[in-house]
């Protein structure tokens, strides 16, 4: 069959000789041919969130935790970014920044950072998939470290998957949308939207609707306020 496939390749794209052609160079992709692209709706619509939301903001730097290094490097095009990970890449970009950091203690003092991210991370962390020690409270302290760092007046972009809580060990954990607002008690939650089970990015979404999900992917904005004394 191949050797048919390859006489009408020659025959019919390299008569003119522009290109060689050789039978290991056949690939035979015959299921490309839809209606629409498909995406992963998860990695398509956060960075996408969360690029809107910094340009907006129009910080002097951008601080992200481990999110991934499409959207740090695609960010660093407008504003400076350190980009900070568990096993840094070693990608080289000007305005970008990469560094080691271990979730359990962000090498920034107490309410330092004005705008940081930390999205689809959490979710991993204690369950060793990524070398990391196993934790069953490891997305806990993440969360306590993200909200110790957090400046006062800043802006925390932070990305899980939601809907119908369950541990999948030892890929990710799934969260309630009440599991991730008593994650961070001393942070007040600005905005909330969510990428259903339907691929639907659902801008400002009724928290009520996580409930139906079963692996959906929640945006949550916070922010800190300062402590008023009485």
């Amino acid at each position: 069959m191949y050797g048919w496939i390859f006489l009408l390749l020659h025959r019919t794209y390299f008569k003119n000789n522009r290109f060689s052609i050789k039978f290991r160079n056949v690939y035979m992709y015959i299921h490309d041919k839809s209606d629409k692209t498909d995406f992963d709706a998860h990695y398509v619509f956060h960075p996408a969130w969360a690029a809107r939301i910094i340009a907006k903001n129009t910080p002097s730097k951008h601080v992200d935790i481990a999110s991934t290094v499409n959207f740090a490097s695609m960010l660093s095009a407008f504003v400076p970014v350190d980009f900070y990970e568990y096993q840094p890449s070693g990608l080289h970009l000007s305005n970008l920044t990469e560094k080691f950091a271990d979730l359990y203690a962000l090498p920034f003092a107490d309410n330092s950072q004005v705008s940081l991210s930390c999205m689809h991370v959490v979710e991993h962390i204690g369950l060793g998939r990524y070398g990391d020690p196993i934790d069953a409270d490891g997305d806990i302290k993440a969360a306590k470290e993200l909200s110790r760092v957090l400046a006062f007046g800043g802006t925390l972009l932070f990305v899980v998957p939601v809907g119908k809580p369950r541990l999948c060990f030892n890929a990710h954990r799934i969260y309630s949308y009440e599991m991730i607002l008593n994650m961070f008690p001393e942070l007040t939650l600005k905005s909330f939207s969510l990428i259903d089970d339907q691929k639907n990015f659902n801008i400002d979404c009724d928290p009520a609707f996580v409930a139906d999900q079963v692996y959906g992917c929640g945006c949550f904005e916070f922010t800190k306020n300062e402590a008023v004394s009485l």
